[in-house]
Formats: C-alpha cells, structure tokens, sequence
C-alpha cells in the first residue's frame, strides 16, 4: 500500500510543475484524494463488500468531484490533473503512468452486461473533456485529444482526434515509444485533421487557378496569332 502510495505522489510531481511539496500533494490535490478513496473502495468490492465500497466511493465523489467505480482497476502512477467531472465505470481497467485531465469520462455505450468499458494502455494521455466509451482498448503511449470521442479500439503509439475520434499520424511517422519518466504530455500540439483538409483543398485550387491561368495565355497568345 506504502509503495502505490508513493507511486502516486511521484506522478504528481513528474507530470504537475505546480507541487511544490509532499504535503501539498497529500492536502491539496483532488485527483490524489480520489485515489485514496478508490484504493480503499476498490480493496472493499473485491471482498464482496459492495455496499461499503459504494459508500465510500460516494464519498470520494463528494469531496473531490472524481467518480471512480469501486469496480473499477487502476493502476499505478495513475495522475488525474485537477480531475472535476472526471468519471471512470465498473469494468474500466487503467495502466500504469497514466494521465487523466478534467471531465474525462471511460465510460459504456448502452445497458450491455459484462466488460462494458474501455481498457487503457500504460502512458496513455487523455486530454480535457475527452470521453473513451465501451469495450475498447486504448493502447500504449496514446494521447487522446481534448474534446474527442473515441469508440474503437486505438493502436499503440498514436494519437487520436476529433468526433467521432480517428487516429491521426504526427509529422507523417509514428509518435516515439515514451518511457514511464518521459510521458509526452503536450496535448496542445495535436495536430488538426479538418485544418489539414483545408489547407490541402486550398494547395488545390490554387493549382488549378495556375494551370487555367496557363491555359488562358496559351489560348489569347493563339489567338492573337
């Protein structure tokens, strides 16, 4: 329990330049108390306890604005920035070193039985407002866009976009492995794939609007022949 605390509290120090102190973290931080709180609610559901564990969980929802199933499995070095609004169901399963930012849902698509919510890969990062629904897998070292909404399975080592989300390549290449000390948090660098379209219908017309131009002084240079 000591060592998954501690692996909590490095994660906000890795990936929040704003902890200043150990004491900080443990007072101040929401998404460090909503851990707290699953952690204990968690151990509660798995030994049948189940009414305890919501208990606590609505606890935990009170004070921090966080909902996380008691059901729910999250791993460790688990970061949820500021965390308002963020929601996490019964059969979500989270990896290690993961980043969730505010109103972040891993949620289900319906009333379906069963694994009903998305798996999370290790050094995964999922941008503000995002919501990641049904039974999907989400893997390895994805960053998810603020504001997408993803409903299929994501590979590793991509980015996704946009509503419905679709996997978007940086740069023309894959995004680089991260290591658990090297998660690439800049979220604001995504790149735009409806900006892109635009551009390269803009790249077209201006070729068409030089090959009519072309073929304007080639026809008034004939006819002045």
């Amino acid at each position: 329990m000591w060592q998954g605390l501690k692996q909590d509290i490095t994660a906000v120090f890795e990936r929040d330049p704003a902890a200043r102190s150990i004491l900080e973290v443990i007072l101040c931080y929401p998404g460090f108390h909503a851990l707290l709180f699953h952690r204990a609610a968690h151990w509660c559901y798995n030994r049948g306890l189940t009414l305890l564990a919501r208990i606590i969980s609505q606890i935990g929802r009170f004070i921090t604005g966080i909902e996380i199933h008691p059901g729910a499995k999250l791993g460790r070095g688990v970061f949820i920035d500021h965390g308002m609004g963020v929601v996490i169901g019964e059969t979500a399963e989270v990896g290690n070193n993961v980043t969730l930012y505010q109103g972040v849902t891993l949620g289900g698509t319906g009333k379906e039985k069963g694994k009903r919510h998305p798996t999370i890969g290790n050094n995964v990062v999922i941008s503000a407002g995002a919501k990641v629904l049904g039974n999907i897998v989400i893997g390895d070292n994805v960053k998810i866009g603020a504001g997408s909404v993803v409903l299929k399975d994501v590979p590793y080592n991509c980015t996704v976009v946009g509503v419905p989300g679709k996997v978007v390549v940086r740069h023309g290449r894959k995004i680089a492995d991260a290591t658990p000390s090297e998660i690439d948090l800049r979220h604001e660098e995504l790149p735009d794939p409806v900006a892109e379209m635009l551009l390269c219908l803009q790249r077209r017309i201006q070729h068409l609007e030089q090959k009519l131009e072309e073929m304007e002084a080639a026809h008034n240079e004939y006819s002045a022949v």
